[in-house]
């Protein structure tokens, strides 16, 4: 009997102890996964989103960067409205609730951009803080997600550059390409080597005093030519700033200056009847606007030459004196033989004139 009360208690002991082991355990284990202290007090305060962001319940709240509490739960709150779709059960300590102004505000934020997301409060302004059970208002977490969305199309643009440039990075070790020959390939290194060469053996030749090169940077000729062609320029300079020569009393000479004013003047002045005249002739005054301008003058000149070609007309086809003169010839015939007799009579009447001037005197 003694001896089975004594099992029964030993047994009694380990189902104790084993009960104590496993409270410990699961008490440990709540302080290592538990962001809520054994002691500490919280209370519930709301926030409603457009869109939850994929947070999960058990994120960290904060206030302005300090772990202030956590998310609780996260449910659609059934209203349409915008910023007002997901309803934001948060348990913040009670100890940071009088820190926490009424006109504070609440969105998603995260460490980096595939970092752990959690609710961040930032703080307002406003000397009444939260209480129980209130309303914190949320920033649009839309802007949240474009960045996220940006930051994803950012990483992707990184991966394929990444990518290219691994695949040049081959291509250069490998020797392909113009990269890939300058550092494999060594006929590149050795025309820089001959290039080298060819600017040693210029600077040399630059030095030697034989080479024209040489003696331009060695020979001090060239230099005294270009001050002895200086002090010529210079002296030159002088003589015109002292009014010798044509080009200097075109500098100095007033008088000269003042004819070359009255010159340009006489200019003007026929430029100026020139150009009255041409404005008369367009204008149409004297003989020579009217022959531009006048249509009278156009009309009777137009007739005049039909007349004329009308009189040549009618003398080429023979009609009058002149055109019989033109074409019969039996006139042109007559005219010459009476021109023959004529002739002969004037000579004859040279030599013998007493045979043609016969005077007789007859008294009745």
């Amino acid at each position: 009997m003694a001896l089975q009360t004594k099992k029964k208690w030993a047994q009694l002991k380990v189902g104790l102890l084993a009960i104590g082991a496993l409270s410990l355990l699961a008490f440990l284990i709540f302080l290592m996964t538990s962001t809520k202290g054994l002691f500490v007090s919280r209370s519930d305060v709301f926030t409603f989103l457009d869109d939850s962001a994929a947070i999960a319940e058990g994120a960290p709240v904060r206030l302005n960067g300090i772990n202030v509490g956590r998310v609780a739960t996260i449910n659609l709150s059934g209203s349409a409205e915008p910023n007002r779709v997901v309803r934001v059960t948060l348990q913040v300590d009670n100890q940071y609730l009088a820190f926490i102004p009424t006109d504070s505000q609440a969105a998603i934020a995260a460490e980096n951009l595939l970092g752990t997301k959690y609710i961040n409060i930032k703080k307002g302004r406003s000397q009444t803080p939260v209480k129980p059970g209130d309303e914190i208002k949320s920033l649009d977490t839309r802007e949240f997600d474009d960045v996220v969305q940006q930051g994803y199309s950012t990483l992707s643009a990184l991966d394929g550059i990444f990518k290219k440039l691994d695949g040049i990075l081959d291509a250069v070790q490998v020797g392909k390409g113009t990269i890939g020959k300058l550092l494999v390939d060594d006929t590149l290194y050795r025309k820089v080597a001959d290039l080298a060469d060819e600017a040693n053996k210029l600077v040399v030749t630059l030095n030697s005093e034989s080479s024209t090169l040489g003696r331009l940077t060695h020979d001090d000729t060239l230099y005294t030519d270009m001050r002895g062609t200086l002090a010529r320029v210079n002296s030159l300079a002088d003589g015109l700033q002292q009014g010798q020569g044509t080009a200097g009393k075109l500098l100095k000479d007033p008088a000269l200056y003042d004819d070359v004013r009255a010159g340009v003047a006489d200019i003007r002045r026929v430029l100026g009847r020139v150009d009255s005249v041409a404005e008369g002739l367009q204008q149409g005054q004297g003989t020579a606007g009217k022959l531009l301008k006048s249509d009278e003058l156009h009309n009777q000149l137009r007739a005049t030459m039909g007349r004329l070609d009308t009189l040549l007309d009618k003398i080429n086809s023979g009609q009058g004196t002149l055109g019989q003169l033109v074409v019969n010839p039996a006139l042109y015939q007559t005219l010459d033989s009476t021109a023959k007799e004529i002739n002969g009579l004037m000579k004859d009447f040279r030599a013998n004139p007493k045979k043609f001037l016969r005077i007789k005197l007859a008294i009745f």
